[in-house]
């Protein structure tokens, strides 16, 4: 009997990365970094690397390609799953690496306004899309990743399951946006129903849920509030399956909006979860509830949002005035 050929690295690493419950987005970032650190060691295994190649390797991020520091760690946390869940090794020493600088620039924030403003040039779901993510100081991957158990109307809240750090959390629902969802899903589920009618309909779960519940793919509270306009075969599967909606569709759509509306200022999805926090506290909210509603760990991350209301004419007086 011909003896089965061990898998290869990067394929080890993506079943460990799978085997976790990680993220698409984590695994094609994890293998991406692993990739690179073989590269720049002229194709080595890493079993025969350790501490002081992970260490050269995060100072030419640091030094030649000048990465920011979240970019920095995200590498370093790549090469560490390799070490510790792939390998199983134990690295010799402790890792010296010259650390990034962190940018120290406030986010861009936009006021009450010019939120309506932008919101206001957009139509359909992606300016449904953009009031959650205002509303609700969703990030975008979690409001493109949303599923239909995820709303409540009956509490009017969002539950958000394995955001950043894998932590789960409640934010509120605002009260504006029942009734366009309600009848938004009222869409989806005519979508769905027809899928089901094709012989398709199923939705994407991790590997203990489908384990757990065999026709969970196919049921309704598990589809997402936001499908894709297309249909798609899964990868890994081989199933064809109706995804999410894409990311950079929404990215897109508020450029433009905010072109349009004349804003002169860095605008992104992620600009709305800034103008949420901003204005939270503006209307008298401590820190520490919102903190909770945009799941940080740390309030010191939170704490950036008051410097954004201290800045300028916010927070002092000009001797002019």
């Amino acid at each position: 009997m011909e003896q089965q050929r061990p898998k290869k690295l990067l394929d080890q690493v993506r079943d460990a990365v799978r085997l976790k419950h990680y993220s698409d987005r984590t695994e094609e970032s994890y293998v991406n970094w692993i990739r690179r650190y073989i590269l720049f060691h002229n194709k080595r295994h890493p079993n025969e690397m350790g501490s002081a190649e992970i260490t050269a390797f995060l100072n030419h991020l640091a030094t030649e390609e000048r990465v920011a520091a979240s970019t920095q760690n995200q590498a370093l946390s790549a090469l560490l799953f390799l070490y510790r869940d792939v390998l199983k090794k134990e690295l010799n020493a402790p890792i010296d690496a010259l650390r990034a600088r962190k940018p120290k620039h406030l986010p861009t924030v936009l006021t009450k306004e010019e939120v309506q403003k932008v919101i206001g040039l957009m139509s359909g779901t992606q300016q449904l899309m953009a009031k959650l993510l205002y509303g609700s100081g969703l990030r975008l991957s979690e409001c493109a990743q949303l599923r239909v158990k995820d709303l409540d109307f009956a509490q009017r809240q969002v539950i958000v399951h394995d955001g950043k750090g894998m932590q789960d959390r409640v934010t509120m629902l605002p009260e504006s946006l029942v009734k366009p969802l309600q009848e938004h899903l009222q869409r989806v589920k005519r979508l769905h129903e027809a899928d089901l009618a094709q012989g398709h309909g199923s939705v994407e779960l991790s590997y203990a849920l489908q384990r757990k519940y065999p026709n969970a793919d196919k049921e309704w509270i598990w589809q997402f509030v936001f499908p894709s306009a297309r249909l798609a075969k899964d990868p890994k599967t081989g199933i064809v399956r109706r995804w999410y909606t894409s990311d950079t569709t929404l990215q897109k759509a508020v450029q433009k909006a905010a072109q349009m509306a004349g804003i002169n200022k860095p605008v992104s999805c992620h600009t709305f979860r800034h103008s949420f926090a901003t204005h939270l506290l503006q209307n008298g909210y401590d820190i520490r509830t919102v903190q909770e509603l945009l799941g940080h760990k740390d309030v010191k991350t939170t704490m950036i949002y008051t410097h954004v209301l201290n800045r300028g004419g916010l927070g002092v007086r000009s001797p002019l005035d």
